[in-house]
């Protein structure tokens, strides 16, 4: 299992505050029910999240991800202006790697509507894939594949911003 022994972080720009990445934890749960109405969230990824429960299993297979060492999903949290973090999440980072060990992995990202907008989905992104290449570049990673939906212009702008190819 691939420990973060500290939270990795994006920082803040002109019109946003620092981001803080850090595993899915059990308090995440009535962040994630409040999402069950986001039309956009639901529309552009596979968002199967109907209630409690659900964000429960949800949580728990994330961190079962990071147990088998075969994804390693964040939660997104803006630093809040008077110090400390705003415990609601704003997005989710996730790497995918299907065998570990494998010189390619898969990289992903939402974010809630919120937040959508301020530059977070890339700069999640962005500290996402430093860590992948460093914790994983002994382990043979040498590439990243984005998966997202080429007819979500947003989307495409991450994919751009961050230097995935399309």
């Amino acid at each position: 299992m691939q420990e973060i022994t500290t939270p990795l972080t994006a920082p803040a720009t002109s019109a946003a505050p620092a981001l803080v990445l850090r595993p899915w934890q059990a308090a995440d749960v009535p962040a994630l029910v409040d999402l069950i109405g986001d039309e956009a969230l639901r529309r552009w990824t596979s968002w199967d999240i109907e209630d409690e429960a659900g964000a429960v299993r949800w949580i728990q297979t994330q961190r079962q991800g990071w147990t088998a060492g075969d994804r390693f999903a964040f939660a997104v949290l803006e630093a809040a202006v008077a110090g400390g973090e705003d415990e609601r999440p704003v997005g989710h980072v996730v790497l995918k790697r299907s065998v570990p060990g494998a010189a390619s992995a898969e990289v992903g990202y939402w974010t809630v509507a919120r937040a959508r907008g301020r530059g977070v989905a890339p700069r999640a992104l962005g500290a996402l894939t430093d860590w992948a290449f460093t914790a994983f570049a002994g382990d043979g990673l040498v590439r990243l594949e984005l998966r997202h939906q080429v007819d979500n212009a947003a989307s495409c702008r991450v994919a751009e911003k961050c230097r995935y190819g399309l």
